[in-house]
């Protein structure tokens, strides 16, 4: 396989990912605050930026970089308790 090869399927597996994560909160499937849905948007638009740098392509650069860092936020936040209900307080 050459390298031209490999960055079309990079691409191609970038585009599937963000696509993937969109079509899954637009139907019900993922919500913004789960981890998947940004790992899917980060890990996808890398790989879009990897082919992008790799052609000079600015624009994407530009769109898949901003892309990248608009995702990562919610990857490294730490992980909220488990139930999403906040214990009460007594009294």
């Amino acid at each position: 396989m050459d390298l031209r090869s490999i960055e079309q399927l990079g691409s191609v597996a970038g585009a599937v990912m963000v696509l993937a994560a969109y079509a899954a909160y637009q139907i019900g499937w993922l919500t913004r605050e789960r981890r998947l849905y940004s790992a899917l948007n980060f890990f996808g638009s890398v790989l879009l930026l990897w082919v992008a740098v790799v052609d000079l392509r600015w624009g994407f650069i530009l769109l898949e970089g901003a892309w990248a860092l608009l995702s990562l936020p919610a990857l490294i936040r730490p992980p909220e308790p488990r139930g999403g209900t906040t214990p009460r307080s007594a009294g």
